[in-house]
């Protein structure tokens, strides 16, 4: 073999050799591209089988075995997203994530908010269902709060108040009257309060010498507690349902040149003097004929508030006590309210009677509960002197 042909054998076993091992890379990589795409897929199932378990678990109830019930306040104007991670938070249910998707696919947007009663027994179709039919405005009572409630009477003044709410919460939360009263002279809880309500509490908030910014505002009525509340929340309450019962008389107040402060504080005087709509409305009567000419409204119910005491009768001494809660020494509104005045009242002083009888006094009979009411002094007195009262 010539020297020409020898090279030509050696270029061809070359190109041989090569050809060989790119077929031999070629069959690697295509192994390890199989390998990968195998692992690949495998992992796919894994994790799919994962998220299918993870989704299926978090639409189950957040503990099937549980009797527990969970009262949750969902705010008005709540995103669904906020509404899932608060019923997170609340562990009512296990994902927020799976129950936005969850929501969302089927097409739910039309929550509703208030207070609501949930059960960790219960699965997120459950949960949903219940929101679409919509919450309380006050929140309902549990099984578990033990029967805990708050009970807010007609005509107690805020140390009243305390009081009912130490005794009322006794069972499970045992919130303190010192508690209560603390947060009662705390400004930044009453200036968070004013941002939220203000045609309710601008003008209490702008008046001086006020004992309590909230006396006459906390609605008389019972308050549900459930667990985890605060106390905030429950006052929160209150002043809400004060709010939302006034809120059919802003304009009529306004319109009458009154303020809600000015309102209230006549209305507190009523709920004490006047036992039925009839009296209250001819009371109310009074003391405006009073505020009319300049002339002291003189109610004992104020120099008892003044006193921080309730008498059945009132000395010369009490009656000239130095606070301007003293409506016998001060003329005008005084400060504010004196206590918790019901509807019933605070109706009747915006609906007064017999102002065109110019009555400017009122008597009210011990002995048989009859109230007479009188133009002057001295027909007033007589009336006074002649029941020996």
């Amino acid at each position: 073999m010539s020297q020409k042909d020898e090279k030509k054998e050696a270029l061809k076993q070359e190109s041989d050799d090569k050809i060989k091992t790119r077929a031999k890379e070629r069959s690697v990589a295509n192994h390890i591209a199989y390998w990968i795409v195998g692992v690949i897929a495998v992992l796919a199932v894994v994790v799919a089988i994962i998220g299918f378990n993870y989704v299926n678990s978090s639409l189950q109830p957040y503990n099937a075995n549980s009797k527990k019930e969970v009262v949750v306040k969902i705010p008005i104007g709540s995103s669904s997203k906020e509404i899932a991670k608060t019923l997170e938070k609340d562990k009512v249910i296990k994902s927020a994530t799976v129950f936005n998707f969850y929501t969302k696919a089927q097409n739910y947007n039309d929550f509703q908010a208030g207070y609501y009663r949930f059960k960790q027994s219960w699965g997120v179709s459950d949960v949903v269902k219940e929101l679409q039919k919509g919450g309380s405005a006050q929140p309902p009572a549990s099984n578990s709060d033990s029967g805990d409630a708050v009970l807010v009477r007609e005509g107690i003044t805020i140390d009243q108040v305390g009081d009912a709410i130490q005794s009322g919460t006794k069972k499970s939360l045992k919130f303190k009257k010192k508690d209560f009263m603390k947060l009662m002279k705390d400004e930044s809880y009453m200036k968070q309060l004013q941002k939220k309500y203000p045609e309710l509490l601008n003008s209490t908030m702008a008046k001086k010498n006020v004992r309590y910014h909230l006396e006459g505002y906390l609605f008389p009525a019972t308050y549900s507690v459930y667990s985890g509340m605060t106390l905030k929340e429950l006052v929160d309450q209150m002043v809400e349902n004060e709010n939302e019962k006034l809120q059919p008389y802003y304009s009529t107040i306004k319109s009458k040149g009154y303020t809600v402060q000015q309102v209230l504080t006549i209305a507190s005087l009523v709920e004490r003097e006047g036992l039925d709509t009839k009296n209250r409305k001819k009371i109310a009567g009074v003391f405006y004929n009073r505020l009319a000419i300049d002339m002291p409204l003189q109610s004992d119910i104020s120099v008892m508030y003044a006193l921080n005491t309730h008498k059945t009768k009132l000395t010369n001494k009490d009656t000239s006590v130095k606070s301007p809660y003293n409506l016998y020494k001060n003329k005008g509104y005084g400060p504010g309210p004196f206590n918790t005045p019901s509807l019933d009242s605070i109706e009747a002083t915006l609906n007064p009677s017999d102002r065109d009888k110019d009555y400017l006094y009122f008597f009210a009979n011990l002995k048989t509960g009859k109230i007479t009411y009188s133009n002057t002094l001295e027909e007033h007195n007589s009336r006074y002197a002649t029941t020996g009262q």
